[in-house]
């Protein structure tokens, strides 16, 4: 966080822990779990695992006064982007629906991808992409939303087809 935010960046239990490991991982046991209902057969209201990264908008408003500070001064709401974003962009490249709806949610997400990419020239201190720390800086902001739109496709995907069977999942011992 400090490559992205600056040195401004804070480290607490309830904030890294709470509000971005815990529902990170939630929402990558959800999509997980998304995969294997899409694998094993005709499941039952799987789709509504799309809705797995709403995780990272719900978690840090559980801190104590989390939703008073997002009212009065806003802070929380890239919480909230993180979120809709992941289903915009699993949307984007679920490959399923009508084409021009994926292909707003897709320029939407270049765009919010280009966006974390720019911010790191409004670090603490700046950094400049010409710089080796400020070219990693920016490849890592701009991995950050495609990795999390193509977990969040896996609820879009077409699940096994009538008639076929299910997508073998390998056993292990």
């Amino acid at each position: 966080m400090v490559e992205l935010v600056g040195v401004e960046s804070t480290f607490t239990w309830s904030g890294t822990f709470g509000a971005l490991l815990l529902p990170g991982a939630v929402t990558g046991g959800l999509l997980g779990w998304a995969e294997h209902l899409r694998r094993v057969g005709p499941p039952r209201k799987w789709r509504l695992l799309a809705l797995a990264p709403l995780t990272f908008a719900v978690a840090p408003m559980l801190i104590p006064g989390a939703v008073t500070t997002l009212v009065t001064t806003g802070m929380g709401s890239g919480a909230i982007a993180v979120g809709l974003m992941g289903i915009v962009g699993g949307y984007a490249l679920s490959g399923r629906g009508r084409r021009w709806p994926r292909a707003v949610c897709g320029a939407v997400g270049v765009g919010v991808t280009a966006a974390l990419a720019a911010t790191v020239a409004g670090t603490d201190p700046p950094l400049s992409l010409t710089d080796p720390r400020g070219a990693w800086a920016a490849v890592l902001a701009a991995s950050l939303f495609p990795v999390l739109a193509l977990g969040c496709s896996i609820p879009y995907r077409s699940a096994w087809s009538r008639g076929a069977e299910p997508i073998p999942i390998e056993a292990t011992a």
